[in-house]
């Protein structure tokens, strides 16, 4: 067996030293991907994302080619399409992503595969309850980043022994050698540090890879291999400054030839099928059990109401689960904790890895993932965001705690910039709920909607505004405030909704009379109802919004409208750095509160009446 997996080994390097993409990086993990894929995995070959197959992730995802050149030696792939490498035309993109049949995350941005493969291994332990197995392969450069180890203390404290990380240490990085080379000792006493059963290996010792990949414990295990950057490349072997660079025509052919030389046998090899032990899961068309309960008129805040909507949900599916970061009692996912223990993963404050997390476990459609921490704090985790939009991923993130409204805590604490960076993500459904009814209807259309979700939640109580039967829809806004009479629209969402309809009520004491409008999505934006309101108060929108000026409420509305005559767009949002205080006192310092809307329509109706 040890030979012919050797000669698998050979096999794919000479696909991959054909080919323009890190050559080198590929060499360093010939034998361990053979070993993997012709004699550890267990998996059809013909149907990728099985999901009683193992499961592989590629966190070094600059060594696509080996990847590619197993799944061609496995028969997946024609071995004439690797020399369509990066092509526009090709599927086999210079990084993995999901629009390969045989990947599950996209992978490039280093530091991020283990979190991914960490969800996957909880899935399948936990929730799916099957023999498949994960498998994730690092690079030692991208050990430096902290996500890494955040996600081997998660793995070491749930004892995920369906999870095996195998580090390719070949000591050299993109510009420099890696901090600790070839110390493997350091390594392994690292991974010992967080719970892993560590073991070093010769990487390029089939042998010793396939011994290391039988060794079964009651933890993670880390295979620590000893690799050479380049192996098997005379000139190149173990070099700087080859990283990422192709071989030249010349030298390619010659290394080509010197692998066919010790190719001894050309036995074609297998792998073995796994146990079909996957239970069957149906995780479309979620309908909450029962309508909202609330009453009109009644204060809750649209945090509490996420976490009751959610542990509502939990019983629709089996297969809704949530994630938080120590926040749970803040953002009330503890609800949903409370009622379905089983199903509630406590990722600690780790909000990096609590995304790569909710990211592996959404593969496959295993299962529905909510996960919450306070708003601001997705702004750590947004490359592990925007990774979750490439790899086509659906899950669903609450930010709870957004805007000045929160109060004491003070800025470190006030999701100003989240509505910003949300709808910069690619195919993302960006939630502004400004009621408990709106926020529960949000919970159940997001659990059905493709792409990755969003649900912006207030630390404040307000009054319940809508019918326990109103209906909501992605991209439709709700004109809640309408008369013949309107000078001006208003927008507002969330707090600033509630300061609009304050406004309202004290305008039309004065006989000034403002259409209000909660546009629910902030992505998308509902254009259509935004303009024929607004060209019936005569083009006037005033936008107020508890976030920065940039990105947020107004910057969308701006865009919806831009180029439509006789529209005029004022903006009211949080001009500069916040400080602690009182919520009233906030949202009257920046200018985002009742009488500042009062004042704003006042100024508005005035210039159109001395334009007049």
């Amino acid at each position: 067996m040890g030979g012919c997996v050797r000669t698998v080994a050979m096999t794919c390097g000479g696909f991959f030293l054909y080919l323009y993409n890190h050559p080198t990086s590929c060499c360093s993990a010939a034998e361990i991907m053979s070993v993997l894929f012709f004699h550890t995995m267990r998996y059809k070959v013909q149907d990728p994302r099985n999901a009683s197959n193992d499961r592989f992730v590629l966190s070094k995802g600059h060594a696509a080619p080996i990847l590619y050149s197993v799944w061609a030696e496995a028969g997946f792939l024609q071995e004439a399409e690797l020399l369509n490498l990066r092509k526009i035309d090709s599927v086999l993109e210079g990084h993995p992503v999901p629009r390969q049949a045989f990947t599950d995350v996209a992978t490039g941005s280093l530091g991020q595969g283990l979190g991914a493969a960490c969800g996957m291994a909880y899935t399948g332990k936990f929730f799916d309850r099957a023999s498949y197995r994960v498998y994730c392969l690092l690079g030692d450069g991208e050990l430096s980043e902290g996500s890494v180890w955040e996600a081997m203390a998660f793995a070491g404290f749930y004892k995920l022994d369906n999870l095996v990380a195998i580090f390719d240490v070949n000591r050299l990085g993109q510009s420099d050698p890696a901090p600790l080379q070839h110390h493997v000792e350091i390594y392994q006493k690292r991974c010992e540090a967080f719970g892993w059963h560590a073991i070093i290996v010769d990487g390029h010792s089939v042998e010793e890879l396939c011994k290391a990949f039988g060794q079964a414990k009651h933890q993670p295990t880390a295979i620590i291999a000893k690799t050479f950057k380049g192996k098997g490349i005379s000139g190149v072997e173990d070099k700087e400054s080859w990283h990422g660079k192709p071989l030249p025509k010349n030298m390619a052919e010659q290394v080509i030839q010197e692998i066919d030389d010790k190719i001894q046998n050309k036995k074609k090899l297998s792998p073995a099928l796994p146990e079909e032990d996957a239970p069957v899961v149906n995780i479309r068309n979620i309908k909450m059990p029962s309508p909202p309960t609330y009453k009109v008129g009644e204060k809750w805040a649209t945090r509490k109401a996420y976490g009751v909507a959610l542990a509502k949900l939990g019983h629709a599916n089996d297969r809704v689960i949530a994630l938080d970061g120590d926040t749970k009692n803040s953002t009330f996912s503890e609800l949903f904790k409370k009622e379905h223990p089983s199903r509630y993963i406590e990722c600690y404050i780790a909000e990096q890895n609590m995304v790569s997390v909710a990211v592996g476990c959404a593969t496959r459609d295993r299962t529905v993932v909510f996960a919450s921490t306070f708003a601001t704090f997705f702004t750590r985790a947004f490359d592990q965001i925007r990774m979750a939009a490439i790899s086509e991923s659906n899950i669903n993130l609450c930010g709870s705690h957004c805007g000045v409204s929160i109060g004491e805590d003070g800025p470190s604490q006030m999701g100003l910039e989240d509505l910003c960076m949300f709808r910069a993500v690619p195919n993302a459904t960006v939630f502004y709920p400004s009621d408990a009814v709106a926020t529960e209807k949000a919970v159940e259309i997001a659990a059905n909607t493709k792409g990755i979700c969003f649900i912006r939640t207030s630390r404040p109580e307000n009054p319940v505004i809508y019918s326990n039967n109103e209906d909501f829809h992605i991209g439709q806004a709700k004109v809640v405030v309408k008369s013949k009479d309107d000078q001006v629209t208003v927008i507002g969402a969330g707090v600033t909704l509630h300061e609009a309809l304050a406004a309202a009520e004290q305008l039309r004491k004065e006989k000034i009379f403002i259409r209000v409008i909660d546009p629910f999505t902030i992505k998308p934006l509902d254009k259509k109802t935004i303009l024929e309101n607004a060209r019936v108060t005569k083009g006037r929108i005033i936008t107020v919004e508890d976030h920065y000026h940039e990105g947020g409420i107004g910057e969308a509305v701006c865009a919806a409208v831009v180029g439509e005559p006789g529209i005029t767009v004022h903006r009211l949002a949080v001009s500069h750095v916040p400080r602690s205080g009182k919520s009233a006192e906030l949202l009257k310092m920046f200018g985002i509160d009742k009488d500042a809307i009062v004042q704003a329509v006042k100024v508005a109706v005035s210039k159109s009446r001395n334009a007049e």
